[in-house]
């Protein structure tokens, strides 16, 4: 609550060089139904909110969700956000089996990620992956998915922990991008979000995500059965952490 955050793995890879993220645009890409995962009701929705009510930019959602189209999305608009809002797996010493789950059966793995090539000028200035353990490494990948997008280029990256709540992600997602807004410093956006639902300002009731300081609410779909929910436990909002630049 006193200090913004973020875990820097070298500073000789890290761009320190400061970009507004205020003017950047998102693609933002994900899936809700999977066939061998639980599906992710909140996913659809989390994208939603942010290109429709936060954020400008570009959804891909479910049979859209494809390596194909993530690396040409990127090549032909310069986006300066990436987020994907999916299932992702890191199991430590086994680095050749850590996915991020496309759609049905295709999945982005350690390698591909450098394929994507988002070190080309104009870099990713942030990518953002809404999914379980993506920070996760071993000593073969420090920190994950999140690591090697630092170290392929994309200047900060917000990964998790931890297995995370569908729920509480919709929810943190959707106020760090209103904190981002407010906020041009990436980790003080995240601190902020954080402090949020530390303090309960942040809720589901009713069938209606609230964002008491953004003054925001979301009627959220009838599919998502979310029941109210006080989302100031630390299980909702403490796996993601900042690697990379802070600012």
């Amino acid at each position: 609550e006193k200090y913004s955050v973020s875990l820097m793995p070298s500073f000789s890879l890290t761009d320190t060089t400061y970009n507004n993220i205020q003017d950047a645009k998102i693609l933002a890409m994900g899936a809700s139904n999977f066939k061998t995962l639980n599906d992710l009701p909140g996913a659809e929705t989390e994208v939603s909110i942010l290109i429709d009510k936060i954020w400008q930019g570009r959804k891909l959602f479910n049979e859209e969700f494809t390596f194909k189209n993530l690396k040409k999305e990127r090549e032909k608009n310069p986006f300066g956000i990436v987020h994907l809002a999916t299932h992702a797996q890191f199991l430590a010493g086994n680095a050749n089996d850590a996915y991020i789950q496309l759609w049905g059966e295709e999945q982005l793995s350690l390698d591909q990620i450098q394929e994507l090539n988002w070190y080309e000028e104009p870099k990713v200035n942030l990518l953002v992956l809404s999914a379980c353990q993506t920070a996760l490494g071993d000593e073969q990948a420090e920190l994950g998915f999140a690591g090697l997008a630092i170290k392929t280029g994309v200047q900060s990256a917000l990964a998790s922990l931890f297995y995370v709540s569908d729920e509480g992600t919709l929810a943190l997602m959707s106020e760090f991008y209103y904190q981002l807004k407010q906020n041009p410093i990436k980790a003080k956006a995240l601190q902020q979000a954080q402090i949020a639902m530390i303090k309960g300002d942040v809720t589901i009731e009713d069938g209606k995500l609230n964002l008491a300081e953004a003054g925001f609410e979301f009627s959220l779909p009838e599919n998502l059965n979310i029941d109210s929910k006080n989302l100031s436990h630390p299980y909702y909002w403490s796996s993601f952490v900042l690697i990379g630049s802070p600012w």
